[in-house]
């Protein structure tokens, strides 16, 4: 069996990884916000970049962590299409939970069953991203572990949903994405412990492209993305600013003959 090392840069990746899970939930609370108190296209733009950037911000987490993920004995390389695709599936999984508790009667139960969905969802964008792992031998899992990243994926999820429908101060946004980022990271690494590689000795190349090679650049336009959108929400009046704007505005507009 490969010896695995799940920071071999040491703590950077780890806590890099845990920052960009704290931007996206950040992002997409905040994002979840304006859209309650918003109404027609309006919130499903503001539904549409929370999504965005939840999905983003857990799909960056992980491969920032895989970064730092390596197996002795054997070099790592990545599937390129099956990365792809676990990236449009944290996305719209994301998607289905943020706009079932945004658009739902029943808040309740779109919260569970959304929670669940996003859950199972998120798991299976960090499981997918797995099966792109290439390597010199055969992965396999303990299924017991396997099933608590499953579980702590769905309380992550239920949370940041919930959170999504009942914190609205910028200071409770703050703590609650924190907690949010440090589910999603145990989850990410408790899946990795699940892991079991054993080593077959090769000398031919293995298909796919590095991490250096896809994984790094792609991080980085995503890890882009969420800085230059959280910009974009922070400087962008809330409902209840441009409320008192164009309230601030009537009595000089009624004055004039």
């Amino acid at each position: 069996m490969g010896h695995l090392d799940h920071a071999t840069f040491g703590w950077l990746t780890p806590v890099l990884s845990y920052v960009m899970a704290c931007i996206g939930a950040a992002l997409g609370l905040r994002c979840t916000v304006r859209a309650l108190g918003a109404t027609g296209r309006s919130r499903r733009n503001w539904l549409l970049t929370a999504a965005s950037a939840i999905g983003t911000g857990i799909w960056t987490m992980h491969f920032v962590a895989m970064l730092g993920f390596g197996v002795s004995g054997t070099d790592i390389r990545y599937d390129v299409p099956l990365t792809i695709v676990s990236l449009l599936v944290a996305m719209f999984v994301v998607c289905g939970g943020v706009f079932a508790v945004g658009y739902s009667k029943d808040r309740t139960r779109a919260l569970l069953l959304g929670g669940l969905a996003t859950g199972v969802g998120v798991a299976s964008m960090h499981y997918l991203g797995m099966a792109a792992v290439r390597l010199h031998g055969h992965v396999g899992y303990d299924p017991a572990l396997v099933a608590l990243s499953v579980l702590i994926a769905v309380v992550a999820a239920t949370a940041a949903l919930w959170a999504g429908l009942n914190i609205k101060s910028p200071a409770a946004v703050t703590v609650a994405s924190l907690i949010m980022a440090a589910a999603v990271t145990s989850m990410h690494y408790t899946a990795m412990f699940a892991v079991r590689v054993h080593v077959v000795p090769s000398g031919r190349a293995l298909p796919g492209a590095t991490a250096m090679q896809f994984i790094f650049p792609l991080a980085v336009g995503l890890g882009s993305y969420l800085f230059l959108t959280s910009a974009f929400v922070a400087l962008s009046p809330t409902t209840g600013e441009r409320e008192a704007s164009a309230s601030a505005q009537r009595p000089v507009e009624s004055a004039v003959p």
